[in-house]
């Protein structure tokens, strides 16, 4: 970013500071801060160990300075502006989730579609937070970042005094790490008659039960009965590791026989008519994955943690790091939504061909100079890939 980019995209972030609306986290005053400004070299550095005493003063500074990146600490301080982290006094940090698009599984094709793999990562992580650890809807807080993904804020008291150990088992518990099938597929002693012998009968949870054995069971039960109806089932099984031909057609059989399926939701293995429960495994070890919620371990483990504050710019790429209502969340388009500057046309030099989709437009440039506008003229010039003017 040259001198004359630099100028004109900090006088962008400035005169949207001066009448952006940024809702403040809880007890801000006792927060530290920290900024990044946007410089004209290659070498860039984080500002922090500030503190603010009010709204106005926040304002004031981002508004005054354009930064390109603003962030506030997860966690609650006694001296949050002291210079150094052993002066600042911890109290309590808030809980926090970051699902980072570019380091989910799988290919990506464009930016778009990142972003969408990223919102479903999300939602998956959603479900674990409601069904799975009871919070309420209005108590966890859904962030888009600006960048590349999305943020979870929870700030009720039962979490605050939360250590990075038990943050981490969080994140295990939601990813699935350290799972042990071996205990959700297992044996339960049946008493017998007076003076009959006692008899195991495997079982697995059934579907209304809490946490991972129930959602396996949803999950295979869902998977299966979907499957029985397909025409390539049988080929479909057959690619599964242990599961031969005449396998793959009892396991058909079973799940169209709805009576055997609903004992089954019920947990009762027997259903399956001597099936073993090895073949079972390998199928859900499947659908673990497909359920799993990939986390950024490291951000929710640390309690010191700088997290986007919501309302401001993202300096990579111009659009807002946007707060959500959880209904709001699946309808989200962050191209479209997270886009706050207009659409006036602004001269570029592009320094080499480029393509985005944003506010429902495909646009590319090539190298050289043309006028595009200002939101796509900002996004690329954050994105380092165009200068401001033809110079």
């Amino acid at each position: 970013m040259n001198e004359s980019t630099r100028r004109y995209v900090v006088s962008a972030f400035q005169n949207y500071y001066a009448t952006a609306d940024i809702k403040l986290p809880p007890e801000f005053t006792s927060r530290e801060w920290g900024f990044i400004e946007f410089t004209s070299s290659q070498e860039t550095f984080m500002k922090r160990h500030r503190a603010f005493g009010s709204q106005g003063e926040l304002h004031d500074y981002l508004s005054g300075i354009g930064p390109a990146h603003a962030y506030y600490s997860v966690a609650y301080y006694e001296y949050p502006g002291a210079p150094k982290m052993k002066e600042k006094n911890w109290e309590k940090a808030d809980l926090i989730f970051d699902i980072d698009s570019d380091h989910l599984p799988g290919g990506i094709n464009s930016y778009a579609d990142m972003l969408e793999k990223g919102k479903k990562e999300t939602l998956k992580l959603l479900e674990f937070l409601i069904d799975d650890f009871g919070f309420k809807e209005s108590q966890v807080h859904a962030v888009f970042s600006g960048g590349r993904g999305y943020h979870f804020h929870i700030s009720e008291e039962s979490v605050l005094s939360l250590g990075s150990a038990e943050r981490r088992e969080i994140v295990d518990y939601v990813s699935s790490k350290g799972l042990n099938l071996e205990k959700i597929f297992s044996k339960r002693e049946i008493s017998g008659d007076a003076g009959a012998e006692s008899a195991k009968m495997s079982v697995f949870p059934s579907e209304d039960e809490g946490g991972w054995g129930g959602r396996i069971n949803r999950y295979l039960i869902s998977y299966l009965t979907s499957l029985a109806s397909d025409e390539d089932a049988i080929k479909i099984l057959s690619g599964f590791k242990g599961i031969g031909k005449t396998t793959a057609e009892r396991l058909v059989d079973v799940f169209r026989d709805e009576s055997r399926v609903n004992a089954l939701k019920q947990g009762k293995m027997d259903a399956l008519g001597g099936i073993k429960k090895e073949i079972l495994e390998t199928i859900v070890k499947q659908g673990v994955e497909q359920m799993a919620a990939c986390v950024d371990e490291p951000v929710t483990a640390d309690i010191k943690r700088l997290i986007r504050l919501p309302g401001s710019l993202h300096g990579k790429s111009g659009m807002k790091v946007t707060a959500l209502a959880i209904d709001e969340l699946e309808t989200f388009e962050p191209l479209n939504d997270a886009v706050v500057f207009g659409d006036k046309s602004v001269k570029i030099k592009a320094i080499k061909p480029f393509a985005v989709q944003m506010k429902g437009k495909d646009l590319m440039v090539e190298e050289g100079i043309q006028e595009v506008p200002e939101y796509a003229a900002i996004y690329l010039m954050c994105r380092g890939v165009a200068e401001y003017g033809s110079h």
